[in-house]
């Protein structure tokens, strides 16, 4: 089988960054590049739930986007891009909050082992549009960071393992000063 090396994902083989077939990827485990996009207003963040025809974890709900870079892409380039195929979203600039590395079971044999580029964009809670390609995505909706947190705390089995992991072990990395913003707000609500 001679696949484009567009259509492979840089996983360590051995040691060595290598253009890896995504299956393979995933049933032996590897360690590999991904990328995660949180879409916020204010302290409000856009999260989506996954199309039951994904290959794993199909109708779970997932942070605004979550993918891999193609071979030689760019993450930045990657999230921008992946933001407009799987929800239609155009012209943010998302800004690297920081990286995370996790290893996941994620059903059906298959195993997330990812070292991810997490990103952050900064949009117009009732400005955005949203053309969500029903492949990735059956449901998209708004949540407060904290009404999130406490909601997967609660439906743990409803969430994706990387959300549930972001959340509980990675908050002050990827949202910062926003988890100050969202105590006030919450405080006062």
């Amino acid at each position: 089988m001679n696949m484009n090396l567009s259509d492979m994902i840089p996983a360590w083989v051995d040691g060595q960054l290598t253009p890896v077939e995504k299956m393979r990827v995933h049933r032996e485990g590897l360690r590999h590049r991904a990328v995660s996009v949180f879409v916020m207003a204010g302290t409000q963040v856009l999260i989506q739930r996954r199309a039951a025809v994904k290959y794993h974890t199909p109708g779970l709900w997932a942070n605004t986007c979550c993918t891999h870079p193609r071979w030689g892409e760019d993450t930045a380039v990657c999230a921008v891009r992946r933001l407009a195929e799987e929800l239609g979203i155009r012209g943010l600039a998302p800004a690297l909050a920081g990286q995370v590395e996790y290893r996941a079971d994620v059903g059906g044999g298959l195993t997330e082992h990812e070292v991810v580029d997490v990103f952050v964009a900064e949009a117009a809670h009732g400005g955005l549009m949203l053309d969500p390609d029903p492949d990735e995505v059956s449901e998209t909706r708004w949540i407060d960071l904290y009404a999130l947190t406490a909601e997967v705390r609660r439906w743990p089995e409803r969430f994706t393992p990387w959300l549930r992991i972001y959340l509980a072990e990675h908050m002050d990395r990827i949202f910062g000063a926003r988890i100050g913003a969202a105590l006030v707000s919450s405080a006062r609500g």
